[in-house]
């Protein structure tokens, strides 16, 4: 029998990344999607036997639960991911990200699933203190998008730890890759650069460009998401990045295009950069994709 697993937002980059990996060793995949910011498009080379497209909106679903019967595995990446907007409408964050989440996990509640994985942020740092930062570091929320995911990864380990239900929260560092959203200016930097370039603009750098952030490729994550499958540990946050910082002016120049620069963003932490020790110690995963390969590879398609 073909493991069956459930990815909500999986029309979006990551969870069609990670829907690539899975029917690559042989998942059925449920994809979840509200089509707000996930493409059809990005499922479209999959065959209909092996992938289940579902247009839904989780937060406003009043049975979600039909749709995990079977279920071995729950993705849960389906949210709202920009800062700037969670601060002008923080009440439609609250309800994607939270009462989303909410109903998500009491659905694989109700099923006996082998593991749920939720798609945590490492926005809940805010400005670290320490560099690299773990996962005991202090919490530090600095915008609604960082509260409502932190909820979400607190409901998520609450009901792991009261029903012994089998979860996992990663908490992202910048994810870059192919099918990135290339659009929106509060995008991530490499989304824009990648925009900018292929329309011969100037690469627009914040500040001095000096700011450093850890980016992990989409393949590099997805590998981590496959070996937690096949591992015992549940009920654990992990930090998932590359465990390497990397400046603004490094990617602009890996880039090379003209730069401009503009002032800086309020509330924007000068440095990010993953302590990754504690999965790498638990599953025997390293990222493998370098910044300079996973850019290269970007700037060919």
């Amino acid at each position: 029998m073909a493991l069956k697993s459930v990815i909500t937002g999986g029309a979006g980059f990551i969870g069609s990344n990670l829907t690539d990996h899975l029917v690559r060793i042989g998942h059925k995949v449920v994809v979840l999607d509200n089509f707000v910011s996930g493409k059809k498009s990005n499922l479209s080379h999959h065959k209909k036997k092996d992938v289940k497209i579902i247009k839904i909106d989780i937060s406003k679903s009043k049975n979600l639960y039909k749709y995990f019967k079977g279920a071995d595995y729950v993705f849960h990446l389906a949210a709202l991911a920009e800062i700037i907007p969670s601060i002008k409408n923080p009440k439609k964050y609250f309800n994607n990200n939270v009462i989303g989440t909410l109903k998500v996990v009491e659905a694989a509640n109700k099923v006996k699933i082998k593991k749920l994985i939720y798609a945590a942020s490492s926005s809940c740092y805010g400005t670290p203190k320490k560099l690299p930062t773990s996962e005991k570091d202090e919490i530090n929320l600095k915008n609604p998008y960082a509260v409502t995911k932190f909820i979400g990864e607190e409901i998520i380990m609450n009901y792991a730890e009261m029903f012994k239900m089998p979860n996992i929260s990663f908490r992202f560092f910048n994810v870059y890759g192919p099918r990135l959203n290339a659009s929106g200016q509060y995008g991530a930097v490499i989304s824009n650069f990648l925009f900018q370039k292929k329309n011969n603009k100037p690469l627009t750098i914040v500040g001095d460009g000096k700011q450093t952030r850890d980016f992990i490729h989409v393949d590099d994550l997805a590998n981590a998401f496959l070996k937690i499958l096949k591992s015992k540990y549940n009920n654990k946050i992990y930090n998932l990045g590359s465990g390497k910082k990397t400046s603004i002016n490094y990617i602009a120049s890996i880039f090379n295009g003209k730069k401009k620069f503009i002032s800086i963003r309020p509330g924007e932490p000068k440095d990010s950069l993953a302590n990754i020790s504690k999965l790498k110690k638990d599953i025997n995963w390293k990222p493998k994709i370098s910044i300079e390969k996973g850019i290269k590879n970007l700037l060919r398609n």
